[in-house]
């Protein structure tokens, strides 16, 4: 029983690296090194960007657990450089992060937070998981 449960798992964690790796690998090219921080509106707005560092990698052990429904980052900067995001009535919409020399690059938000299994029905589709681009 315990290595049949195992065994899922082991699955869903292979599973959401190869996702991640699609996700990243589809989406990398020179666009990407245009990208630019987002600016403050000079117009009222509720999606003004914030700065956060409030998401789980895959250092953390919640981040494999697929009951905990934050928002996910896999990036090799971790939460240690800059992220910008921007977000709607609570649901993070969009995401930039520091590259080691300071120049932003936009997250890529995956279509699931994967591994979690819970939070898709949630308003805005609940937290995401973010990837940061290979340049």
């Amino acid at each position: 029983m315990t290595s049949n449960r195992i065994g899922r798992h082991a699955r869903r964690a292979g599973a959401t690296l190869l996702l991640t790796a699609a996700a990243v690998l589809g989406a990398s090219g020179p666009a990407a090194a245009q990208d630019e921080w987002p600016e403050i509106p000079s117009y009222p707005t509720p999606m003004v960007p914030f700065e956060t560092k409030d998401f789980l990698t895959p250092a953390d052990l919640d981040y494999w657990n697929p009951l905990v429904n934050r928002n996910r980052l896999t990036s090799p900067f971790g939460t240690g450089t800059r992220i910008v995001c921007v977000g709607f009535h609570g649901v993070t919409t969009d995401c930039w992060q520091a590259d080691q020399n300071g120049q932003p690059h936009k997250l890529i938000r995956l279509p699931a937070n994967l591994p979690n299994v819970t939070g898709s029905s949630l308003p805005g589709g609940g937290p995401g998981h973010f990837v940061y681009p290979i340049l």
